[in-house]
């Protein structure tokens, strides 16, 4: 049974040898630098062969939300015929140096018509997607402050980029962009599963010290194992 996730990889790993073969370009990426520039449609999908990005939506009136983050194997930011206008609020930042295949919008959408393991992979990709839209419109948005974190902590746990599900890859900072909530909040939270013995806070990530103590504390709608 699946849970939401917040981080994408390996997805698409097992067609790389096939992205090789269609007209594509190698790129790299700094640290910090955007996959595409700010307020135009998206036109290039990229193959992750190495490194993290993540793409937030950009408000009008200067919030930003992180929608989710991607790596090595996945596929972003996928492909489709039509232009959303909020596309142009979509920003997708390296948070490390990357390397990349780089594809016309136009040549992955024939790819996905023509290749169908292409096409049922990128099919299971969108679902996951979707349920952590759901999950968030649907479930998250109703916990409290503490809850809504415990959860994301948890899920960043069971989907850590480091493979070791007691290091979380997030920053205090990452964690108000992707709750929406403020700083402050975000802080006294973090500072309640502290003095707990939960977590320990480090430069811009955070140990689990005790995963059953923070699965009380989760939403049963979170837990891949919900008592």
């Amino acid at each position: 049974m699946l849970i939401p996730r917040y981080y994408f990889s390996n997805d698409y790993s097992e067609l790389y040898t096939y992205f090789l073969t269609m007209p594509h370009k190698e790129r790299t990426c700094k640290k910090g630098t955007c996959l595409w520039a700010p307020g135009e449609f998206i036109q290039r999908v990229y193959y992750i062969k190495s490194g993290i990005c993540v793409t937030a939506a950009e408000h009008e009136e200067g919030y930003r939300k992180i929608l989710y983050f991607h790596s090595s194997g996945s596929v972003c930011p996928g492909f489709h015929k039509s232009l959303f206008k909020i596309e142009k609020s979509l920003i997708t930042t390296a948070i490390t140096d990357m390397e990349l295949l780089e594809f016309t919008k136009d040549d992955m959408y024939r790819m996905f018509q023509e290749n169908r393991q292409l096409s049922a992979i990128a099919f299971e990709s969108y679902a996951r997607l979707i349920n952590l839209l759901i999950y968030e419109t649907a479930h998250q948005e109703y916990n409290n402050s503490f809850i809504k974190l415990c959860n994301l902590l948890y899920l960043f746990s069971q989907n850590s980029p480091s493979g070791n599900p007691r290091r979380i890859d997030l920053s205090q900072e990452n964690i108000a962009d992707i709750l929406t909530l403020n700083r402050v909040n975000v802080a006294k939270c973090l500072s309640r599963l502290r003095d707990e013995g939960i977590i320990v806070s480090h430069r811009k990530w955070i140990e689990l010290t005790d995963p059953e103590a923070l699965e009380h504390y989760c939403s049963h709608e979170t837990l891949s194992t919900p008592s």
